[in-house]
């Protein structure tokens, strides 16, 4: 099985097709536990990420048919005064699950990143996302010393904080 890689071309209708439908695909898998985006929504991501100045998305291709993704953002590090990767989002076709898919995507984004001299990659998981844990700490990654912790403030219109 050769594994390919290519970046999305905002312009290819087919490279945006493949987005949509893998952001779909993991959104409805058990570790995405959402409903997936509708057309509009769609829509609204594809123009989003081709608009945002740091983002990239990764293809994973076997014979011609996109079977897996990374959504990554160029961040970076005020220690160590470079950028850095955060994946946000990796995903394989369940069908091609256990086959190396994942394994060679994270490959080709830590290769990418070395080659740009990024300080770091960074990803959150879920606690209980098991096999993508073992995946990544077959890589290198670990969680970080001291521990983090990962925490967010949803916000909805007219939030009132703190109070």
């Amino acid at each position: 099985m050769d594994i390919t890689f290519e970046f999305c071309d905002f312009e290819n209708p087919e490279h945006l097709k493949a987005l949509a439908e893998l952001t779909n695909h993991y959104m409805t898998d058990p570790m995405g536990d959402a409903e997936p985006l509708n057309k509009l929504q769609q829509l609204r991501l594809v123009d989003c990420l081709a608009n945002h100045p740091t983002a990239e998305v990764l293809f994973a291709v076997i014979d011609c048919k996109v079977v897996g993704l990374a959504t990554c953002f160029v961040n970076f590090s005020t220690f160590k005064v470079k950028p850095y990767l955060y994946i946000h989002d990796i995903v394989v076709l369940d069908v091609f699950r256990g086959k190396g898919v994942g394994k060679a995507l994270m490959q080709k984004l830590i290769e990418i990143s070395e080659e740009r001299k990024y300080c770091k990659v960074t990803l959150e998981v879920r606690e209980d996302n098991v096999a993508a844990q073992a995946l990544y700490k077959s890589l290198g990654f670990d969680e970080c010393e001291p521990r983090m912790l990962f925490w967010n403030l949803p916000l909805t219109p007219l939030q009132k904080r703190g109070k």
